[in-house]
């Protein structure tokens, strides 16, 4: 999958100009919306009973539930011109704020937007934005750091394996932050990577983390929607790092925690600004000090000492006084690519491009 630009940029394709009137006409009216009026339609990629990324995004959507908001949803999007499709439906079946969750959304959920400059949208993961579309993501990356001082505690064969969804720097970074957070508390630890180029496979998944599992790998963790990774740690008498919602069932023999989004978090938020008549288009990307996203509680099946290594890191995030991506950093090949003391910025975080040292695995062109 083609990597995507730093979060900084506004790609020229996102400064859609409005020159359908006709379909502005069928937007909403200039009137500011209410509870009573605002109705909230979400795509999603998968199911909403994944136990992964979609069914976290739909807590977001009960949230608002929970609060009078109506919400509409279309589940099992492909990212091709059935996204467009979707929103589409979604706009006839009434609704007026937007979100499509998924990377491969982006380019739909603009054309659309154009289209309807009165309705609000936003799309998850992305890096263009439009007066009437917004950006959001949480900064998992931090829990994920977290989510590797468990692993790096637990494995005995210093191996652990990374089934990894699309070689994108949402999944880059991601890899990179577990394997620091790893190398923390066991400075011999490596972390090899599978990429499955999947979002959704459990097939695949299974076999990519059988596959790091039968090279001695004792822990995995991953970058995809279901939990056939943790199953298959399961099996083989590993231990596992789940990922986006709480698995302790799917695999209770090897499952120790995972990095978590709130998306709730953001959808409360952004709704409450369209009601108070506040919202603007923005770049939304926020951690674990803005409760954007967490760790799961730490099973029995940690090793003795995570959860104090854990919080002690943890509140060091928050605090500022522990940034992830601080230096030196050095890359695979051993070349210092962050110098000691210096901080990555957001956009060189957002775009990572290469695995840091300790890192098995490459990144694909």
């Amino acid at each position: 999958m083609k990597k995507v630009p730093g979060i900084a940029l506004i790609a020229a394709a996102a400064l859609l100009s409005v020159s359908c009137a006709k379909k502005a006409d069928e937007g909403k009216s200039s009137a500011a919306l209410t509870k009573e009026t605002v109705k909230v339609g979400f795509v999603y990629i998968g199911n909403i009973h994944d136990e992964g990324y979609t069914e976290a995004h739909d807590q977001g959507r009960l949230a608002l539930n929970e609060m009078g908001i109506a919400t509409a949803y279309i589940e099992n999007v492909a990212e091709n011109a059935d996204c467009e499709k979707a929103v589409r439906d979604l706009i006839d079946q009434g609704c007026n704020v937007i979100y499509t969750t998924s990377f491969g959304f982006m380019d739909w959920t603009l054309k659309v937007a154009a289209e309807y400059p009165n309705l609000y949208f936003a799309h998850c993961s992305g890096y263009k934005r439009a007066d009437n579309v917004s950006t959001y993501f949480g900064k998992v990356y931090q829990a994920r750091y977290l989510s590797g001082i468990a692993a790096g505690k637990k494995t005995d064969t210093n191996k652990i394996g990374y089934v990894a969804a699309m070689p994108i720097p949402e999944v880059i970074r991601g890899i990179n932050a577990f394997t620091l957070g790893v190398q923390s508390v066991n400075p011999a630890a490596i972390v090899e990577v599978i990429w499955t180029n999947t979002w959704f496979d459990p097939a695949v998944e299974k076999q990519a983390a059988l596959e790091l599992l039968n090279k001695g790998c004792d822990v995995m963790a991953q970058h995809q929607d279901s939990t056939a990774a943790q199953i298959a740690a399961q099996e083989k008498g590993a231990f596992a790092i789940g990922y986006n919602t709480p698995t302790p069932t799917a695999a209770p023999k090897a499952y120790m925690t995972a990095p978590l989004f709130k998306w709730a978090t953001f959808y409360v938020d952004d709704v409450q600004a369209i009601l108070n008549g506040t919202w603007s288009s923005r770049a939304y990307w926020e951690g674990l000090d803005k409760g954007m996203v967490a760790l799961d509680d730490l099973t029995a099946n940690c090793a003795e000492g995570t959860a104090e290594l854990v919080d002690a890191a943890k509140a060091k995030i928050m605090d500022g006084s522990l940034y992830v991506f601080t230096g030196p950093l050095l890359d695979q090949s051993g070349t210092e690519k962050v110098a000691s003391g210096v901080k990555m910025t957001d956009e060189e975080v957002w775009n990572m491009g290469w695995f840091v040292k300790g890192v098995i695995g490459s990144v694909p062109n």
